[in-house]
């Protein structure tokens, strides 16, 4: 049976078409990760800073039962302001479109779309990763058993302090998933640039990402890369402050008996609240940051591919 080809945006057609830049963008941002309308907002400023930065970019989602790379300004409105969009991991996507649903998609959806749209570039906030207890609670997010199969970039701050990051890295070598920082030694935890954990590598400019990515996919390796792009210093939380903030929102989430894919959301909800919005701030930069870095590799692997 034939793989399914994503609707695409006019735009977005038209660069894959003639070998131009573009660049995945996830969705659940939008439809879980940030309130109304900041969450609005911030899709646009996110998508004009790859513009900025010379790629189209293409905010994955699926809507009305049917995945689509690239919305238009009307549609990703519609999807900002939905409060019945559901959130979609790649498992999902099969049951979403055959009841016709609309969802936001996580890392590991939206890799899985990128990759059938043929988009090998995608930015986002952070990925998820091993939840602490997972050793009781088997708690092992999809966006990285999802890395560890589909050929996507993806560009993130790292993971969440909300994770077991020493558990998630090793979880990343044992799916073959290289780990490269972007600038820096230290692999970044989201709100602060570093987790005190060492990433595997570390390479200092776009167009040396760029030659890892599609040296990567040459050697028919078969998996993601983990692109880690640390939050930028003037918008990084003082780690102290932010640790005790998720160990109160994770002590909340307990005893309220938050579980499953419900946890991050409701953590993020509940940090950004204790924190006072500076949680939502950090979030916002970090995101541009990414989506930057992120246009500038997809413009470097164009200047490789074209023509070869």
């Amino acid at each position: 049976m034939p793989l399914l080809k994503p609707e695409m945006s006019a735009e977005v057609a038209a660069a894959l078409a003639d070998g131009r830049p573009v660049v995945a963008l996830e969705s659940t941002i939008i439809t879980h990760g940030m309130p109304y309308p900041a969450n609005l907002e911030t899709a646009i400023a996110v998508e004009d800073t790859i513009r900025a930065n010379g790629a189209v970019p293409a905010t994955i989602a699926v809507i009305g039962g049917k995945l689509h790379a690239g919305l238009d300004r009307e549609t990703l409105a519609a999807l900002a302001a939905d409060k019945s969009a559901v959130k979609a991991s790649g498992r999902d996507l099969a049951a979403v479109m055959t009841r016709g649903g609309t969802a936001g998609t996580t890392v590991s959806a939206t890799m899985r779309i990128a990759e059938l749209a043929g988009i090998p570039v995608f930015a986002t906030g952070g990925v998820g990763g091993v939840h602490r207890g997972a050793e009781e609670s088997f708690d092992i997010s999809a966006d990285l058993t999802e890395l560890g199969r589909t050929g996507t970039a993806v560009v993130c701050a790292g993971v969440k302090s909300i994770l077991d990051i020493p558990k998630t890295l090793e979880f990343l070598e044992t799916q073959r998933v290289p780990v490269i920082a972007y600038g820096t030694d230290a692999f970044p935890a989201f709100f602060t640039r570093d987790s005190g954990e060492k990433a595997d590598h570390r390479l200092d400019s776009a167009e040396d990402l760029a030659k890892a990515i599609v040296s990567h996919h040459t050697l028919g390796s078969g998996t993601g890369l983990l692109i880690a792009n640390p939050i930028p210093e003037d918008a990084a939380l003082d780690p102290a402050f932010i640790n005790a903030t998720i160990a109160d929102a994770l002590a909340e989430a307990e005893e309220r008996g938050v579980t499953r894919k419900d946890v991050t959301p409701f953590l993020l909800a509940r940090i950004n609240e204790l924190s006072e919005g500076s949680s939502l701030k950090a979030n916002i930069a970090l995101v541009m940051n990414n989506a930057a870095l992120a246009a500038r590799i997809a413009v470097a692997i164009s200047a490789l591919t074209v023509g070869r």
